[in-house]
This record gives structure tokens, C-alpha cells and sequence, in this order.
């Protein structure tokens, strides 16, 4: 029982992460505006883009894919569990899931919006200066945002990247989201939100290598309340780190308009 015991504790402590919370907050490199200096690339990992709630491995929708196709189990990433939808909006997220290989707007490669450009398996990049502005631009569909530090303005109009304002509280890059299209969907399970839709980011350096990233999603047309996602963010590391075009139009213009095209002469 000892040897037993002993072996659990050493297999627990090798478990443990080697971040955790800490009496002292992690104080990291700044801008010479003294901010965190968020640059680099980024990405996040786990199974959000797959579902942000609490999900069971579950076989692929054309069952010629097989093991490719499928759906890998994960803890969700909603803080509480689940997300307060609406009754009505509930049986439109269940549409969505039943019909998700025709209307998932990532297999249209339509831009994510945000909060699911930040959790999809592609990464990002933070470009961060001591000026007024910070870009972020993301692999997938070499989509791009530009957060305005300190603006008042409104968006002008509706985007798929929204319109992105921000600001510092303490160490932690607060980001408002607003003026996004309805279009996008959190993930590919069917989670939705309607032009309503309202975003507040933040993004805290926990240690030189991990941002924590939280999100608090409000759109009353769609849930009962706002809520909450929160998700660790990895900097990458290896020596050759680049962002790749990952320009998925051709891959999707079958899809999207091969019946418009002119049949083939036998």
C-alpha cells in the first residue's frame, strides 16, 4: 500500500502542469509603453472548435471519412457547462448540428469571426506596438482584425471580424467586439448567435509561453443571459514559426457554386 501510494503521488506530480496560479503575478517582457508585450504567434489547443461544451466522441456525418471524420470527445471550455440558449434557439442549434457539413460556414471558408478565429487549430499572430493599434491575423483564410486601442467609435458597419476596440486593466488586453454578421457560427457543432452578438475578450500572460483567454458572449435574441468561455493560448515555439497562407476558396468553390457551372460535354 505505501509503494502503492508513493508511485500515485510521483504519477500525480508529473501530471501536474508546470504553470500554475501563483501568489506572484506573472510579470513578463513590456512595450515601451510599459504593457505586456503580447507579440508572437499563438494558438490554442484542446477541442473548442470541435464543441465549446462538454462532448463525447461521435462517429463523421458521411461515413466514408471513417476515424478522420469523427468527432473527438473533450471538456468544454463554458464556464457553468452549457450554454443558456433560448428554447426556440436551442432547436435551431440542433438544426444546425444535424445539417453542420452543408452549413458550417468553415466549410464555405467564410471567416470565423470572433470569439472561434481565437480556438480553431490554426495559428495566430499578435503585432503589437506602443501605438494605437494591434493587429492580430490568423492562418485560417488569412483572416485579419485590428483592435483600436482606446477608441469611442462604433462600427460602421457589420464585418466578419467585427469591429474590435481595446483597452488595458492592469496587465490583462481587454478586447470589445461588436458589428459582427450573423453568419458566423463558436464551432462546428452548431453553436450560433445572431447580429446582436456582443464580445469582451481578455487576454492575460500568465507565464512567457501561455495567455489566458476568456470571452463573454452576449446576444439577447439567442440566450437567456451573457456567458462565458475561458481557454488557455500557447505561444509557439519551434525555430521556424511562420504563419502559412491557408487560403481555403478553391477548396470550397465546388461546393459552393459547382451546380452554377456549365455541364460537360459527353
Amino acid at each position: 500500500m505505501v509503494f502503492a501510494a508513493t508511485v500515485a503521488a510521483g504519477l500525480l506530480a508529473f501530471a501536474t502542469p508546470a504553470f500554475t496560479q501563483s501568489a506572484t503575478p506573472y510579470r513578463g517582457p513590456r512595450t515601451t509603453d510599459d504593457h505586456p508585450n503580447l507579440d508572437g504567434i499563438w494558438q490554442a489547443l484542446g477541442t473548442a472548435h470541435w464543441d465549446l461544451e462538454d462532448h463525447s466522441p461521435s462517429p463523421p456525418q458521411l461515413y466514408q471519412t471513417g476515424a478522420v471524420g469523427a468527432t473527438p470527445g473533450g471538456p468544454g471550455v463554458v464556464v457553468g457547462g452549457d450554454i443558456p440558449y433560448m428554447p426556440e434557439a436551442l432547436e435551431v442549434r440542433k438544426k444546425n448540428f444535424a445539417n453542420r457539413l452543408s452549413l458550417d460556414p468553415e466549410v464555405k471558408c467564410y471567416m470565423p469571426g470572433i470569439p472561434r478565429a481565437t480556438y480553431m487549430p490554426f495559428p495566430f499572430q499578435i503585432v503589437q506596438g506602443p501605438g494605437d493599434f494591434i493587429l492580430i491575423a490568423y492562418e485560417y483564410a488569412s483572416a485579419t482584425r485590428t483592435i483600436r486601442m482606446n477608441w469611442k467609435g462604433e462600427a460602421p458597419a457589420d464585418s466578419w471580424m467585427g469591429w474590435s476596440r481595446g483597452r488595458w486593466e492592469g496587465d490583462t488586453l481587454v478586447v470589445d467586439v461588436t458589428g459582427l454578421r450573423a453568419e458566423t457560427w463558436f464551432d462546428r457543432a452548431g453553436n450560433f448567435h445572431s447580429d446582436a452578438l456582443h464580445v469582451v475578450e481578455r487576454y492575460t500572460p500568465v507565464s512567457p509561453y501561455h495567455l489566458q483567454y476568456e470571452a463573454t458572449i452576449d446576444d439577447p435574441k439567442v440566450f437567456t443571459r451573457p456567458w462565458k468561455i475561458t481557454l488557455p493560448l500557447y505561444r509557439r515555439v519551434e525555430r521556424q514559426v511562420q504563419l502559412l497562407e491557408f487560403k481555403c476558396v478553391p477548396f470550397s468553390e465546388e461546393l459552393l457554386f459547382g451546380r452554377f457551372g456549365k455541364p460537360s460535354a459527353k
